[in-house]
């Protein structure tokens, strides 16, 4: 066992040792690797870090730490003796005073939860859900090419009941829309993800599940499980797992045996993040960290082809060895043997990759530019939409069709099913959502889309699904916008 005074003693860049669920580490040489700076570590130097730990990590991580940085237990009669952390945030979701933030009630549009959640939000969780990629053109774009479709409402149409059930990967779900999969819940809400699960269960949508969630794929799965069990199994819910691919082979394997094993219904994999997109306001929070603890050596960004390059944890900064970018189209192959389920990719961006996907035996496509996270200028999904209906319309019957970014109305939801998706991801509205309401939040954000979703239906003359057609929407505007292919080279691929 390790004394406590000992262990505050190590609080500093040359000797820094923290403690974990009792066990002492010494992470001194994975301060330059920590997804979230060296900054949060040093605050922890010396000091019981696992309150903390536990809002962006999943517990397996700790795993990931050479087995050399476990130097032991620590004496539970010396506790009182080590460090107090430095980093302790004056918000969150946790200890948030909710008669600060406006009834649940009052509530009454998807994006009525921003303002509640940027209250109840450190500053540091704040940037990680609010943030994208340089100048923020790529999450603006998301948003706005929405107005450029309209309906074309038919009248005089019998509306009075309304279906607006669906599947996804031959799973029912009770309306065309999902949880998207977002990591860290931890630093959002106490809760995490089994909070999340918990909302979507009660109202029978289905989820995608982060990599980088703050719990474990199996205890996620559980939450699903047991709040199943609670409503005696009524709830058509069902999770699928979003997945990085590990530069390692042998990890990358046992990541996707283990989703198996927790009866994940499908993988969805990332394959628009062979490295990290510019963060910009990220990137300018750990500076700002670095700076507070005297680090003024901050270590340059890596180059893209260093297997550190990405990582999807703590909003996307640096985990060793979590993707690589030499993953190509080929691995669909051994994914596709050790998986043996449905495989959705997630983050196509233009009809050529739509095509290939097809090709390879794939499921579904999930057309997304990581919320506009990734590369700047990306085209919206909608964007993405249009052009495969024109270039390879092959695909449509063929693979499911998703998208997400930007959706803040049912009423999008609507435009994106009429132009030939299966069903349409749902992120920063949840994530809010969650971050000021919990559960009840989700619950909440929920009802709000589908009735805007049941209302446009109405308006639009249907009242199924199935009845929404391509016809039913004018996307001139957005069209006019479309990329052309110049070179026969180009149409002939196409």
């Amino acid at each position: 066992m390790l004394d406590g005074a000992e262990v505050a003693k190590h609080n500093s860049k040359s000797s820094c040792w923290i403690v974990l669920d009792s066990q002492v580490y010494d992470i001194t040489s994975f301060l330059a690797e920590h997804p979230g700076g060296a900054a949060i570590l040093l605050k922890h130097g010396g000091a019981d870090a696992t309150t903390e730990f536990n809002k962006y990590h999943s517990p397996d991580y700790v795993n990931d730490l050479p087995k050399r940085s476990h130097l032991g237990i620590i004496n539970p009669a010396t506790l009182g003796q080590l460090n107090a952390p430095k980093s302790a945030e004056s918000k969150s979701s946790a200890s948030a005073d909710l008669n600060k933030i406006p009834h649940i009630s009052l509530c009454v549009s998807a994006t009525d939860f921003e303002a509640p959640a940027k209250a109840v939000l450190s500053h540091k969780a704040w940037v990680y859900a609010s943030s994208s990629a340089n100048t923020g053109l790529s999450l603006r774009k998301n948003i706005d090419d929405w107005s450029l479709i309209n309906f074309r409402p038919r009248v005089l149409r019998n509306v009075g009941d309304v279906d607006m059930r669906m599947s996804i990967l031959g799973h029912l779900s009770e309306l065309p829309f999902y949880l998207s999969p977002m990591g860290t819940m931890g630093m959002i809400h106490s809760g995490a993800e089994p909070e999340m699960v918990k909302g979507a269960v009660r109202k029978g949508i289905h989820m995608v599940v982060s990599t980088a969630s703050s719990k474990t794929t199996e205890q996620i799965m559980e939450s699903c499980i047991e709040e199943q069990k609670w409503l005696n199994n009524a709830s058509p819910t069902c999770l699928f797992f979003q997945y990085y691919i590990p530069v390692n082979r042998e990890r990358a394997i046992a990541l996707l045996k283990k989703a198996k094993a927790a009866g994940y219904k499908g993988i969805w994999i990332t394959v628009d993040t062979p490295v990290l997109g510019k963060r910009t306001a990220d990137r300018q929070l750990q500076a700002e960290e670095a700076l507070s603890v005297g680090l003024l050596d901050v270590p340059p960004a890596r180059e893209p082809g260093e297997e550190n390059a990405f990582a999807p944890a703590f909003g996307g900064r640096a985990v060793p060895g979590q993707l690589s970018p030499h993953t190509t189209w080929g691995d669909l192959k051994w994914i596709r043997e050790e998986w043996g389920g449905p495989i959705v990719l997630k983050g196509i961006q233009c009809a050529e990759d739509a095509k290939l996907a097809l090709e390879s035996g794939c499921q579904g496509i999930l057309l997304s530019n990581h919320g506009g996270r990734q590369i700047h200028s990306a085209p919206s999904a909608l964007m993405t939409l249009l052009e495969i209906r024109t270039y390879c319309p092959e695909v449509f019957g063929e693979l499911e069709i998703f998208l997400d970014g930007g959706v803040r109305d049912g009423a999008d939801v609507l435009k994106a099913l009429c132009l030939g998706a299966t069903a349409v991801g749902v992120g920063r509205p949840y994530l809010y959502a969650l971050a000021a309401y919990g559960a009840q939040g989700i619950g909440r954000c929920t009802d709000i889309l589908a009735e805007e979703l049941a209302t446009a239906m109405r308006l639009l003359g249907i009242t199924s699904l199935d009845q929404a057609r391509p016809d039913m929407v004018n996307a001139s505007r957005l069209i006019n916008e479309m990329w052309r292919p110049e070179s026969p080279a180009v149409r002939s691929h196409l």
